[in-house]
């Protein structure tokens, strides 16, 4: 599966999860630093959520300070369901009932561990269409469309 990884500081945590997913087998585009220093997290939350929506990735992860920039962002982009997830059943929630097809995730709160469990739990987790929560994302669409 190809994703696209975003984040405007590359900290430990960002770091952890390329190397995760780089394990793990995903092919990655990565947005941000390469080293020390920034960029606008505006800027990765775009590109990230672009590559999403255009379908040259499958899915995508963003990081940054609190989570919540990057989540805003990323939501802009027409057909991206980005969720800013604190915990694993956060973000098994989000790809479950919301079909979320971008993970946020803080700088500043989520521990390494923290962050292996939601990425173990996001990745585990696949959205089971049924009529309640179909409902609902036609209404996003709807939303996103007016």
């Amino acid at each position: 599966m190809k994703l696209s990884v975003g984040a405007d500081e590359r900290l430990d945590v960002v770091v952890r999860v390329l190397k995760v997913l780089k394990k793990a087998g995903y092919k990655i585009t990565y947005y941000g630093p390469s080293g020390k220093g920034s960029v606008p997290w505006p800027e990765v939350a775009r590109c990230v959520a672009e590559d999403v929506a255009s379908g040259s990735s499958q899915e995508g992860i963003l990081f940054c300070w609190t989570g919540t920039g990057v989540s805003i962002a990323a939501n802009k982009v027409k057909g991206i369901r980005a969720a800013l997830c604190t915990d694993a059943e956060t973000a098994r929630g989000a790809r479950l009932w919301n079909n979320a097809n971008v993970l946020c995730m803080s700088m500043r709160l989520t521990a390494i561990p923290v962050a292996e469990e939601i990425l173990a739990s996001w990745f585990g987790t696949q959205y089971k269409p049924n009529p309640k929560d179909d409902a609902c994302l036609e209404e996003i669409t709807r939303i996103e469309n007016s």
